[in-house]
Order: structure tokens, then sequence, then C-alpha cells
């Protein structure tokens, strides 16, 4: 099994798509790519940009490649959009798809918004998209519903993948967030040796106050149980996540990691940094409306 990691926060935007190439199919999860609208104030800098785009152009790419697309969730950063806005990856981008299998989370248990792009997506594809939990194909198998997060503040729910060839065992948990011990307990039941999942989204810890320790006591019961944890997405989008994964990872004695360090690369928390990035290189006033209408690039800000 070959799983390449093709987007996340600590590549630079909001995503956590992925592509798994097994003997018997090549299975894209969660083709999305986004950028925080805004933080610390502040629109996205274009080196923020820059980098969704990258994972843009991989995810297309790897749509190009796959015979199997699984969208978790209907959260724009997980899957194409109508154009909303120019970060994300929109639906007209996407190569001719083909005979590629679609395997999604149902329309129970979504928000309205989420219900609506799927809608989208299933009218830009013509045809339904299935619902896919608790269904199993051949090395693919989908969980119920679980809870995007905490089980009791409403964000509704994602479905997990796991993928089986020979000794390993990859599941993709989505934004589960390690918030729900009930959801860590369906992973372990399937028996990973690799899961990749979001952490918890520490920046929002006012709002989420239970964030830290709770997704801490349940991180270590998962990580004690699989040989490699990959941590990513809501962690990652403030150092204090960083430090957080490290402190997690020196507390087991089996992998602990985010996305790029998974992927052999040096993490880059971009989103973290927003503030940071307009104080080293300005952008000029106007830009982004430029860049919007197709008048301005980012090459100058590499």
């Amino acid at each position: 099994m070959q799983i390449e990691i093709l987007g996340c926060e600590s590549f630079g935007a909001r995503s956590l798509a992925c592509f798994v190439k097994t003997d018997e199919r090549t299975i894209l999860i969660d083709p999305g790519v986004a950028l925080a609208r805004f933080r610390s104030g502040l629109l996205p800098h274009p080196i923020e940009v820059a980098a969704a785009f990258r994972i843009r152009e991989k995810v297309i790419s790897a749509f190009g490649q796959a015979t199997d697309v699984v969208i978790s969730h209907f959260h724009g950063d997980h899957m194409p959009m109508r154009t909303e806005d120019p970060y994300q990856l929109p639906m007209e981008a996407l190569p001719s798809l083909g005979e590629i299998n679609f395997w999604c989370k149902g329309p129970e248990k979504i928000s309205g918004l989420s219900l609506k792009r799927r809608r989208e997506f299933s009218n830009f594809l013509g045809f339904p998209l299935p619902a896919s939990e608790g269904r199993k194909s051949g090395n693919l198998e989908f969980s119920f519903p679980v809870p995007h997060g905490t089980r009791d503040k409403g964000f509704g729910t994602v479905m997990m993948t796991r993928i089986c060839e020979g000794d390993e065992i990859f599941v993709h948990s989505s934004d589960i967030q390690l918030l729900d011990r009930e959801t860590i307990l369906k992973i372990l039941a399937w028996e990973p040796t690799i899961v990749f999942a979001s952490g918890p989204p520490l920046y929002l810890s006012r709002h989420v106050p239970e964030a830290g320790k709770e997704a801490l006591e349940n991180a270590l019961f998962l990580a004690r149980n699989v040989d490699t944890l990959i941590l990513d997405h809501h962690l990652l989008r403030s150092f204090e996540g960083y430090s957080w994964l490290k402190e997690l990872a020196g507390k087991v004695e089996t992998r602990v990691l985010c996305a790029a360090e998974f992927m052999g690369k040096t993490p880059e928390l971009l989103e973290a940094q927003r503030k940071i990035l307009y104080e080293k290189t300005p952008v000029p006033s106007g830009w982004h409306e430029a860049y919007a209408n197709g008048e301005a690039g980012f090459g100058e800000f590499l």
C-alpha cells in the first residue's frame, strides 16, 4: 500500500486529501482545499494562496488516476466546490472523471449548507451520490456516521474510511478531532496500523475548552494501539497545536507525526503565521480582488 498525503495544514492550506494505491485500486480521499477567509483580521496571504494552488494541482492530478473517490463530508476543504472563493478547488477544474466509483457521506445528519453542496456536486456529476456509510467493497470499508468533533456541539457527522492490503490497514478518520471516545473505539475495532486524522482545534480553545485535555487522553489511547498516527488539519492551525503534537509523540513509543513529516517534508504552518507573513511581505492593496479576477498572480511572493 502506498499512501501519499496531498494536502494538510502542515503543507500550508486547509485540506485532508490523500491518495492511496493498492494492488486492487487507487483511492482519492477528501479531494478538497481551502484557506481561512480571515485570521488575525487578515485575508489569506499570497504565500498561502500559492500553497493552496499546489495542493489543488496535486488533487486534480490524482483525480486523473483514481479508480475510487471518497468524500467524508461536505465541507469546502474536503470536496470540489461550486466556485465560492478563488482559493478552493472548483468542480469545473476537474478532468474527465471516466469510470470513477464515488463513495460519499449520505444526506443524513449534515447541515443545510452541506446538503446543498452535496446536491450541487451530484448535479455536476450527473448522477445521484451514494450514501456509503456502513458499506464494504473489496479492500474498502466505510464507517457509519461519527461526530465531527464533539457529539454534543451539533457540528454534524463524517464518514471514516478503512483500506486494507496484506498486513497493512489504513484508516482515514477525517475531522473527528479526537474529541469522542466512542469514535476512537470504532477506529481501533478496525485494527489499523496507520491512522490519519484531524487533531483537536486548539486555535478555537475558547469555544472548545475541552479540546486539549480530552483529545490528549484519546490521542494517547489511539497512539498506543497503532503503529503510526498522523495528526494534522484543525490541530496545525496554530503553533500551540504543533507543540501539543510533539508532547504527544514524547509520551508514546509508536510513531506520531504530522502529514508533512510523514511525507518527509518540513511543516509549513502558514495559516498560523498569517500575521507574520503580512509583516514580512506586505500585500499590495487590491491584490485579492485582482487575483479573484485573474488579474494577479502569486509568483512575486515565492
